[in-house]
């Protein structure tokens, strides 16, 4: 009876989930509505409600200005140890963000992902409280983490 109750809890906790259903072919993400949609071309897949950067209007600026970058990216990584649970990299800066922050001579930033909660000793602070990244909850991460393949297309609206 102990055995069958651990095995069936260890494997609800197990972060790395199988996924075999349609390819996830573009991540949309509406700053605005606070929402992001995993896409099979235009059939919606999954929906998400997300939190943002602390200073979330507008296009992400320079490193430490608390913004979620806006335009489009690809995803470009994976960190399975991450802070705050999974995370899944965004390749911002791109060229033009590069450009942009040289002109002004401030740094564009960088280490943009899609993750999970913080976790022990990191305080989430509220709605729109990371450093700009894109948060959902860690159990949402799972599903997100096993369906979106690096290369994947990911559009950021305002």
């Amino acid at each position: 009876m102990f055995g069958a109750l651990a095995l069936a809890l260890s494997a609800c906790s197990n972060k790395f989930r199988t996924y075999n259903g349609p390819e996830v072919t573009r991540v949309a993400v509406f700053k605005g509505r606070r929402e992001m949609y995993l896409l099979h071309h235009e059939e919606v897949l999954k929906k998400y409600e997300i939190d943002l950067g602390f200073n979330p209007v507008g296009h992400k600026f320079q490193e430490g200005d608390g913004r979620t970058p806006e335009g489009r990216y690809l995803i470009d990584r994976r960190n399975p140890n991450s802070a705050f649970y999974l995370s899944i990299g965004i390749s911002y800066p791109n060229e033009a963000d590069v450009a942009r922050a040289k002109a002004f001579d401030v740094r564009p930033g960088g280490d943009i992902f899609i993750h999970g909660g913080p976790r022990k000793g990191r305080d989430r602070g509220g709605k729109d409280w990371t450093a700009g990244c894109i948060s959902v909850s860690d159990r949402q991460m799972e599903d997100i983490y096993a369906m979106v393949r690096d290369g994947t297309l990911i559009d950021i609206y305002p």
